[in-house]
């Protein structure tokens, strides 16, 4: 019997330990989730909700954080505005691209003047490179030294 003013959650009762705080990169992928741009929350109407393939918005991975990800099938999208036209900006997407592949991920790159003009498409043509394998199926091992010559 727990009696009252000792048990979990008063000050005076303990309760056990400090309050769980989110990693740094989880509580900036929380405020990003809220403020979305127009782009990404077009395409995220159409991106959510769809039977097997599933995408996460606001994801984070290392220390970056993607616009959308399908985590069963490391597909990442980025929905590109006006300022990754800049060198500098350019310079950073490549550098990030590059840390996404280096962890098996593949990375598009959706620029947001598209998605404003038809987000529908945009996410048909994302969902039919979702269902596409990362790697392709082999016909069984390739062939041994002067097999192949037969």
């Amino acid at each position: 019997m727990i009696l009252p003013g000792t048990g979990r959650g008063t000050a005076e009762g303990g309760g056990g330990g400090s309050p769980r705080v989110p990693r740094p990169e989880v509580a900036l992928a929380r405020r990003l989730r809220r403020q979305m741009s127009y782009p990404e929350v077009l395409l995220w109407q159409h991106l959510r909700g769809k039977a097997g393939i599933r995408f996460r918005r606001q994801h984070p991975i290392g220390p970056y954080i993607v616009d959308f990800c399908c985590v069963s099938r490391r597909l990442v999208v980025e929905v590109d505005g006006e300022v990754h036209s800049d060198a500098t900006q350019l310079t950073r997407d490549r550098l990030r691209d590059a840390f996404l592949a280096e962890n098996g991920y593949r990375v598009v790159r959706v620029r947001a003047a598209e998605v404003l003009k038809d987000a529908e498409q945009v996410a048909l043509s994302i969902e039919s490179l979702a269902a596409r394998p990362l790697h392709h199926a082999s016909h069984g091992p390739p062939p041994r030294a002067g097999e192949d010559q037969e």
